[in-house]
Order: structure tokens, then C-alpha cells, then sequence
């Protein structure tokens, strides 16, 4: 069973400070509590306790975790713009990680196309918009559009394996790498279809068929 323990210093000094206390007799309790403390406690013991001490239980930990590794992911896509609508629809995304050892390959698989897939909302649909007043009129999933599996193609993901030596069996972490390039893969296939280059997020089709009617006009 795991116990806990609280080192004697600690113990004595906040028993002499519930002394002190003019409080009624839970901090007393409290004080003979953290003396009888100084050996290590169950948490079944603890838990017995706890009427004495007049509050709930409560724990506190960090951890400072090594052998973290950069992640290095690229991207690319392929995109089709509707001139009339400005409507921009994907039609093939792959991306390509260092994923250091692929220690379960179809679920790292899942991470990139899940971190792609908000990567794609970001470029092109989510928005919140404010009515003059300040007060968002999409604060529901009905008008704040996320991709759903009709928006998005086969997400092609590339595995490169480099093993991270710092971590005992190679690993690295791999979904949030892939949420930041397709913004930039997305402008840029953009870019390449219509002749214009947009600088605002997201690039929906407002946005897309102001930049081709500007084109249009230059």
C-alpha cells in the first residue's frame, strides 16, 4: 500500500504554529495529527484521519520529465479553389515526420492526421465572429466550423523513423507538430491556384474570392 510520509522538521514546525493558533480545537487536531505524522502514514490511515483535520486531502507533484526531442515535421497538399465561390477544397494532404521510433505505427498515424485535421480547420473555417457590441454570434459548434470527414481528404501520413536518444525506447511526441505547416501548405497551394497571396487566418471563402476579384482587377 502506498504511504506518505512527512519529514519531522516539517512536522514540529507546523505543530508549533497550530499552538500558536487561536483557533478553535481542529487546528490542535490538526498539529497532534502532523506530529504522529513524523513516521510514513497509509493512505488508509490518512484517510481515517481526516475528520481531525476539518478539510479534504489534498497532494501536490512536478515532474521535470528528460529526454525530450525536437519535432521536425514537413507538408504538402494539393488544393482546388472554386473562382465563383471562393470555396477551397483539398484534395490530397501528406505529411511527413520525424517521429523518432514509431513504437505503435498505426496509432502515430492517427496523431499526424488528427494534428493535420485541426491544422486544416485553422486554415480555412474557424473563426470567431463579433457582432459591434463585442458579443460572439458562433459561440456553438452549429456556426464555429470545425472540419468534419466530408471536408477532408485521405491524409497521407510519412513516417521517418530517427530515434530520439534520449528517451529509453526512442520516442518522440508527434500530434502537435503536425497542427502549424498546413496553414502555410494551404497558402501556399492557395497562392499557387488563384495568383494571390493571403496573409489572414482563416483563409475562408470571403477572404478567397476578395484576393481572386483583387487579382482580377490589378
Amino acid at each position: 500500500m502506498p504511504s506518505v510520509g512527512v519529514p519531522p522538521d516539517v512536522s514540529a514546525t507546523i505543530a508549533a504554529a497550530n499552538d500558536r493558533s487561536p483557533n478553535t480545537a481542529a487546528p490542535r487536531n490538526l498539529a497532534a495529527l502532523m506530529r504522529a505524522a513524523s513516521a510514513p502514514l497509509s493512505i488508509r490511515e490518512i484517510a481515517a484521519k481526516r475528520a481531525q483535520t476539518g478539510g479534504p486531502i489534498v497532494a501536490a507533484a512536478a515532474v521535470n520529465p528528460g529526454g525530450v526531442a525536437p519535432g521536425f515535421a514537413t507538408q504538402f497538399c494539393d488544393v482546388e479553389v472554386d473562382p465563383e465561390t471562393g470555396k477551397v477544397t483539398v484534395l490530397r494532404f501528406v505529411a511527413a515526420q520525424d517521429v523518432g521510433r514509431a513504437i505503435h505505427p498505426s496509432y502515430v498515424e492517427g496523431q499526424i492526421q488528427g494534428g493535420v485535421t485541426q491544422g486544416i480547420g485553422w486554415a480555412l473555417n474557424e473563426e470567431y465572429i463579433y457582432d459591434a457590441k463585442g458579443h460572439m454570434e458562433n459561440p456553438g459548434f452549429l456556426d464555429y466550423r470545425i472540419p468534419v470527414a466530408s471536408d477532408l481528404p485521405m491524409i497521407e501520413p510519412v513516417l521517418v523513423e530517427v530515434p530520439n536518444p534520449g528517451h529509453p525506447y526512442g520516442a518522440k511526441g508527434v500530434a502537435e507538430v503536425n497542427i502549424c505547416p498546413p496553414m502555410a501548405a494551404i497558402a501556399n497551394a492557395i497562392e499557387r491556384a488563384i495568383g494571390r497571396r493571403l496573409t489572414e487566418l482563416p483563409m475562408s471563402p470571403p477572404k478567397v474570392l476578395a484576393a481572386i476579384d483583387a487579382h482580377e482587377q490589378a
